[in-house]
């Protein structure tokens, strides 16, 4: 892997950067030169780094992705999203690698399309409103994020981090894209999969009970706690730890049966539960219908 940058350059006070990218296509690899400026940080975090950039060619806000590479592997989240083209799912446009500072440090940049909001800063302002999301927002979000997993559970995708803050919003269009491919995996039928995985308050109780033989059903459990986060201002099942997770799931869900939890992990099959009847979704979600 090559390191792709050409210059650096200062012009009309902007900074401009010029690389040698990856058109970002699924097959051969044809590569361009993309120049792009004004770039600043967005967002980071154990992933690495988000900038927002502007394309010189169109002045298009794009989004880059720097994360560290590993020169051993290939880049799941690179191969994957190169092989999804969905009005749902955020574009790759280019990639390109860069060092670092320390030797030998390779870094795989993502050229992604830049889409302003999130649901969960929407979702957030409306809180501190202390208002309730309009319901046709609701409706409108969530029927793009099921058109989006449906798309990628075909090909067998699992994305495996579906959160508010992973789902783009255009305020103008109200079009939801899915981002982040970073955690997502091909699911293969007895391959077995880490467990910790997932977002906290979105986590579905098998990965809770440490299940390694998962389904696509994960992501749909997910996207139906952000629907009821939507619906009452704040997440369902909130918890510090695994076991408080646990705790709010069952407070509304009720206690799993022994079927349940055999399929979950069977090695829990004999654990003892508090017996808890499960609370009407009526008054679990009252406080959206006032």
């Amino acid at each position: 892997m090559n390191k792709q940058l050409l210059s650096c350059s200062l012009k009309g006070g902007r900074q401009t950067t010029t690389v040698v990218a990856s058109v970002a296509a699924d097959g051969v690899d044809q590569q361009v030169e993309v120049s792009y400026c004004d770039q600043k940080v967005v967002g980071n975090g154990s992933f690495g780094v988000v900038f927002l950039a502007k394309l010189q060619e169109n002045n298009e806000p794009v989004a880059i992705k720097k994360v560290l590479q590993d020169k051993r592997f290939k880049n799941r989240e690179l191969q994957i999203m190169r092989k999804l083209s969905h009005p749902n799912i955020v574009k790759l446009k280019y990639f390109f690698y860069s060092g670092g500072e320390k030797k030998d440090e390779l870094y795989l940049n993502l050229i992604l399309e830049y889409v302003p909001e999130t649901v969960y800063r929407v979702a957030r302002h409306y809180s501190k409103q202390r208002q309730s999301i309009p319901l046709i927002y609701v409706k409108l979000y969530m029927y793009q994020l099921f058109r989006a997993l449906a798309y990628i559970h075909g090909i067998g995708i699992c994305h495996r981090d579906i959160k508010p803050q992973n789902l783009l919003i255009d305020p103008e269009s109200g079009i939801l894209k899915l981002c982040d491919f970073g955690s997502a995996k091909y699911l293969v039928k007895g391959e077995p999969n880490v467990s910790y995985i997932c977002s906290r308050y979105y986590r579905a109780p098998e990965l809770i009970f440490g299940a390694t033989n998962y389904t696509n059903s994960i992501d749909v459990w997910s996207a139906g706690t952000v629907m009821a986060e939507l619906l009452l201002g704040q997440p369902i099942f909130p918890g510090d730890s695994g076991v408080d997770q646990l705790v709010e799931i069952i407070k509304v869900l009720g206690t799993p049966t022994k079927e349940q939890i055999q399929s979950m992990n069977p090695n829990y099959k004999e654990f003892k539960f508090p017996q808890i009847k499960a609370h009407p979704w009526a008054k679990v979600l009252c406080t959206a219908c006032l």
